[in-house]
């Protein structure tokens, strides 16, 4: 067998057959290191050739060029290159791509999607962490009547984001409380507890969760947990394995410390608004402080570890306790 190009042609001769292909049907896979050549021909014949040497020899000389990619792969400098590229554009991503997109697919979900995805997760939580509350019926009424009192004062043209408060008992979450997709706001008994003689810190916790209302937060972590999996996946090949599920919940852990704090510069305006101190709150924070560390407010258990877990979206999670009661008790009217 015979092979020779002529202008845009690919001759054939076998025996006394010549066939003639145009180039721009003739499939020439990419070159490799090692094996040998072929070259696929329109009518689905096969032309091969043991040695590779000779064939790209041949090719050269027939004035066959080929591609810019194939001449990327073969060269280390255009693939290191393209390796920094790619660690550039996921770190890119993973650190303002994500969160821009995230957050701004939060805000287009419609409202009723979102209360449906709330919905749904209260039940979830309902079947695994919450228990029906042991609050005086009371005792609920009054913090709703405060909290409502305290929204209706710092938002009075009624542009209040919606909002349905519920109470519940948890020994796993301890004291706890937490904003879902749809404005569901969960406090839990032990957090009332643990500032019964503290009224006004609770209505500061629900203003907390509130912001996180108002933002989307909630949503915005379901959206961004989906995104950050897919970005795994795009590298590990496979983001519903457990390696691909923990760098996604590790991530979504971090990125709630900018919401943390979000939530908390809007509880102090709230607060303020209300005619409530925002200094308040520094106690609340000053008991979860001491609870982390082992002790109880009232000294029992001491050194004891805390078995309670903490939901990622919930109050007690982030950023510092310290941290945070510094800015309450620092914060003046006109910070952000």
């Amino acid at each position: 067998m015979v092979l020779r190009v002529e202008g845009a042609e690919l001759l054939v001769q076998a025996d006394d057959t010549l066939r003639r292909y145009p180039l721009s049907r003739v499939r020439w896979p990419e070159r490799r290191t090692h094996g040998q050549r072929q070259a696929e021909l329109p009518d689905g014949g096969l032309i091969q050739h043991a040695d590779a040497g000779e064939w790209d020899a041949w090719a050269l000389a027939s004035g066959l060029q080929e591609s810019a990619v194939v001449g990327w792969m073969q060269s280390w400098r255009a693939t290191l290159g393209a390796l920094v590229g790619t660690v550039v554009f996921l770190g890119a991503a993973w650190l303002w791509g994500v969160p821009w997109l995230s957050q701004t697919l939060a805000q287009q979900v419609p409202d009723a999607l979102d209360a449906h995805i709330g919905q749904q997760t209260m039940q979830q939580l309902d079947r695994l962490f919450l228990k029906p509350s042991g609050l005086p019926q009371s005792q609920q009424d009054d913090l709703r009547r405060r909290f409502a009192s305290v929204v209706e004062r710092a938002y009075p043209e009624g542009d209040a984001p919606h909002w349905q408060l519920a109470f519940h008992a948890s020994s796993v979450l301890g004291p706890n409380a937490f904003a879902l997709p749809g404005g569901h706001i969960v406090m839990t008994d032990e957090l009332v507890k643990l500032l019964d003689d503290q009224p006004d810190a609770l209505v500061g916790v629900l203003a907390h969760e509130l912001g996180h209302v108002q933002h989307r937060d909630g949503l915005d972590m379901v959206v961004r947990a989906s995104l950050v999996s897919a970005l795994v996946g795009v590298v590990l090949g496979d983001a519903s394995g457990f390696i691909a599920t923990v760098p996604a919940a590790l991530a979504t852990q971090s990125y709630s410390r900018d919401a943390e704090r979000r939530a908390d510069a809007h509880a102090a305006r709230v607060l303020h608004a209300g005619g409530v101190p925002p200094s308040v709150m520094a106690v609340f924070f000053e008991r979860m402080l001491e609870k982390t560390r082992g002790g109880s407010p009232s000294g029992e258990g001491e050194g004891e570890p805390s078995r309670e877990v903490s939901l990622p979206i919930a109050i007690a999670s982030h950023p510092d306790h310290e941290e945070r009661i510094r800015f309450f008790r620092e914060w003046t009217p006109g910070e952000r």
